[in-house]
């Protein structure tokens, strides 16, 4: 089967960073389905293991982190899927990822797709709405009731990337809560009002200023996709007390949770991968949150956050995309599609 690979950790500008490779085609046992891939998104977390390091694979690595396609067998042990099934998924980051033409993927994280999109649509959705969905309604414990909601506030620090593209829908659409998100640029303003945030701030200038200048002084939830270092004063100066804290983003220095304790507020960490990487008794739960959200967008609550789609899947589009999204700015989600 055809792939994208590496066996060393280089900068993007490397022609050998990425490779395109030919490799066995894999078999499914237990409870794992094998997917022939027709799109695959790319995610900063792709760009995290890719990047450069004092490490040689000795068989080529496939990273790629959300995948749709068509199940074409069912291990012995599935019972959720069955061959034919179109579907969509963001994968474990443990096992070899979705940059090639078939993957295995365990059926437990995996969703039918939204029968009212494309491939392309699909892919862009499994890991920005699984994150999405679990920091706002698992760490931050926002019920999923508009009545309980009612007066409350989210403030989401970076609005127009994959994640936060898909809170604002989430958080506006489902929970009726009033959505405040960042953005910098005239074009991720556009995309974020869109998407159903309320009110719009600038992250490049001061949160609190602006937060007390549109009449939310004290949030009571606040999502960081983007720099939790940058940001983790700014938010425990702004949560209110008792309020709550998600972040995405991992740091480089340790996170001073001493700055929370007058306000008895909560600080809660979201990697989407835990389930499968610990493999949890709830794991499942990944499964029913992709149906949900499948169920969702074919009802028009969400839209899918595709924002550019390059074709083929090969290594110098990877590549591209990639180096996009090392640039930063990037605006929703970028999507490849069809081998060559």
């Amino acid at each position: 089967m055809k792939a994208v690979a590496l066996t060393r950790y280089l900068p993007i500008s490397d022609p050998e960073s990425l490779m395109d490779v030919e490799l066995h085609k894999p078999v499914a046992t237990g409870r794992d389905l094998l997917v022939m891939i027709h799109a695959i998104a790319v995610n900063p977390v792709d760009t995290k293991v890719r990047k450069p390091k004092d490490k040689l694979e000795i068989t080529p690595k496939i990273l790629g982190w959300d995948a749709a396609g068509e199940v074409v067998e069912a291990g012995p042990d599935c019972t959720l899927f069955k061959t034919g099934d179109k579907v969509f998924y963001a994968g474990d980051i443990t096992r070899s990822g979705c940059n090639a033409e078939y993957q295995l993927i365990d059926e437990r994280i995996v969703g039918h797709m939204p029968q009212s999109l494309s491939f392309e649509q699909a892919a862009a959705l499994p890991l920005t709405a699984v994150t999405a969905w679990e920091s706002l309604f698992d760490r931050l414990g926002i019920a999923l009731d508009i009545a309980q909601n009612r007066n409350k506030n989210l403030l989401i620090i970076g609005g127009a990337g994959g994640v936060g593209s898909i809170a604002i829908q989430l958080a506006n659409k489902l929970a009726g809560l009033t959505v405040v998100a960042t953005a910098s640029r005239p074009e991720t303003v556009r995309w974020v009002q869109e998407l159903g945030a309320q009110y719009v701030i600038n992250h490049k200038h001061d949160l609190v200023t602006q937060m007390r200048e549109i009449g939310i002084p004290q949030p009571d939830y606040i999502f960081c996709c983007n720099d939790t270092d940058g940001y983790f004063s700014v938010m425990a100066e702004l949560i209110k007390p008792q309020g709550k804290i998600c972040s995405i983003v991992e740091t480089a220095q340790p996170v001073d949770l001493n700055l929370l304790k007058n306000k008895s507020a909560t600080f809660a960490w979201e990697l989407m991968f835990t389930r499968s990487m610990f493999q949890t008794a709830d794991m499942t739960e990944q499964h029913l949150i992709l149906d949900r959200i499948a169920n969702l967008v074919d009802e028009g609550v969400l839209k899918t956050t595709l924002n550019e789609t390059l074709s083929p899947i090969n290594a110098t589009n990877l590549r591209k995309a990639h180096a996009q999204l090392e640039a930063g700015g990037t605006i929703g989600k970028i999507v490849l599609s069809v081998w060559a």
